[in-house]
């Protein structure tokens, strides 16, 4: 199911680290650390943006990454 919050998402498991993109502002941030069990369940939940509140947001360092550096 598309989320209503979560427009896109991309990990890189050498760095560990989650990208997320999201609908309403339209900003990148880059979440650092997270394990690949992690980011595997976070693209298999049918709410993608509660599992983000629920096991991501406020549990990993994160930075919000400058427009011009948005690939996606």
């Amino acid at each position: 199911m598309p989320s209503t919050s979560i427009r896109k998402m991309a990990y890189d498991p050498d760095s560990r680290i989650l990208s997320v993109w999201f609908v309403a502002s339209g900003k990148r941030y880059e979440f650092e650390e997270v394990p690949p069990e992690t980011f595997a369940a976070f693209k298999a939940a049918f709410a993608k943006g509660r599992y983000f509140n629920e096991h991501i947001r406020n549990h990993f360092r994160y930075r919000q990454v400058a427009a011009g550096k948005d690939a996606g």
